[in-house]
């Protein structure tokens, strides 16, 4: 199987498959980890050849390459129905977001809890709620409903799921919440050194198959 990778403006990377075997859109993914061809990358790289073999493409995203701000609590989403308040790359991201129906977010264990970046990026998905008016606030989510289906990996140097803390749940429980089912989970303990996971075929295999299974998962919601 022959692949060629197109590099885009703001972080993007785009695999693609140059073999008959036709491959679908519909699979963002988004590494929030700050350093360059680092064990997140890594992974985020064979979940994504798990989801080619499957015929599902995935389209990835580097948070450290783009340019872009916490959210402000402007609001004004509430009302425009998307962010209007920053202008940033962002704007790369929403629309690729709306066109797919996968997500994977991938990150490394910072002081028991994801990255500053993937922190950033899930506050930016704000805009994807409707508030009711009442106190506590009534919601829902414009993405729920559509047989959303999503992947979460995340990378600690330490040993033990008590020093990951909470680093999966950071990103499950945000997820859910938007309307999308995680399918898998990948836990990965005790890595730090850069592109260190490359010497663990046990864990890139893992990687695989959770992307096979999203995969999988995307192709019966199309049947």
């Amino acid at each position: 199987m022959r692949q060629y990778a197109s590099h885009m403006p703001g972080g993007r990377h785009m695999t693609r498959n140059t073999c008959d075997r036709p491959i679908l859109p519909g699979v963002i993914g988004i590494s929030g980890s700050p350093r360059k061809r680092g064990n997140s990358d890594i992974i985020l790289q064979y979940i994504s050849r798990g989801m080619r073999e499957r015929g599902i493409g995935c389209e990835t995203f580097h948070l450290r390459d783009l340019e872009f701000q916490s959210c402000i609590g402007c609001e004004r989403c509430r009302k425009d129905k998307i962010c209007t308040g920053l202008k940033d790359d962002m704007r790369l991201i929403y629309p690729a977001i709306l066109e797919s129906n996968g997500l994977v977010l991938v990150s490394p264990t910072h002081t028991y809890n994801i990255s500053a970046l993937m922190k950033a990026f899930i506050d930016r998905l704000y805009c994807y709620y409707d508030f009711g008016d009442s106190r506590p606030r009534s919601w829902s989510s414009r993405l729920a409903g559509q047989g959303r289906k999503a992947v979460i990996a995340a990378v600690c140097e330490q040993q033990g799921r008590e020093n990951m803390g909470v680093t999966l749940d950071a990103m499950l429980m945000p997820l859910e919440a938007l309307g999308y089912e995680v399918v898998d989970e990948i836990a990965v303990f005790g890595l730090f050194d850069r592109g260190i996971v490359k010497d663990h075929p046990d864990i890139l295999a893992r990687s695989v198959e959770a992307g096979r299974r999203l995969g999988d998962c995307l192709a019966q919601g199309r049947r």
